[in-house]
């Protein structure tokens, strides 16, 4: 045998082995549904908009006060809410939530990568892609988090909108998602042993 032969058989021989239809499809679902938590956080924060409290709109980005008879006067100075540390806070909170899309982007093109390209570090890639969704899963919580500590007094049920449960959505999508991804690792790890 040549020894290019030599080189293919041992390329062949590292490749890992051939995925189950069961597992590409729960695999193929977790990058799905990760993906529409990428674009669910997404949207709702370049809306920004996520408190009504009666005539007052609380965003991550402005403050706007409502009345039926005009349109909403929105403001970037979130100081003229005459919320305590407002200001301050929102930065926090929207650079957290900002930065949760970045990370679940950057583990999501893991986990797409690990399937695509199946190899020796395949399992690695998928690992690494699962753990940086729930790095993004803490991100996005925290900024809701502090949104909602910033405006405790505000804060009524009915009074958050579609972007706040948009948000809220994707943070729970990016959580399930990781564990999922983690769990499936792990059993397939272990049939493959």
């Amino acid at each position: 045998m040549t020894s290019l032969g030599v080189q293919a058989q041992r390329l062949l021989a590292q490749r890992r082995p051939h995925q189950s239809f069961f597992e590409s499809f729960i695999r193929t679902l977790i990058i799905l549904c990760a993906s529409l938590a990428v674009i669910l956080s997404s949207i709702s924060i370049c809306d920004g908009h996520w408190l009504l409290a009666e005539d007052r709109l609380f965003g991550l980005w402005q403050f706007c006060t409502t009345s039926n008879q005009t349109a909403p006067h929105c403001v970037r100075d979130l100081s003229q809410a005459h919320v305590p540390e407002l200001a301050w806070g929102m930065v926090l909170a929207r650079s957290m939530a900002t930065l949760a899309v970045v990370v679940a982007i950057f583990g999501l093109e893991f986990l797409m990568v690990s399937q695509v390209c199946e190899d020796l570090h395949s399992r690695h890639k998928w690992a690494m892609g699962s753990v940086l969704l729930l790095v993004s899963f803490v991100l996005s919580f925290g900024g809701l988090l502090s949104f909602l500590i910033l405006l405790r007094n505000q804060v009524r049920l009915i009074g958050f909108t579609l972007m706040f449960w948009s948000e809220f959505t994707a943070s729970f999508l990016l959580f399930l998602n990781a564990i999922s991804g983690l769990h499936i690792n792990s059993l397939t790890h272990s049939w493959g042993q």
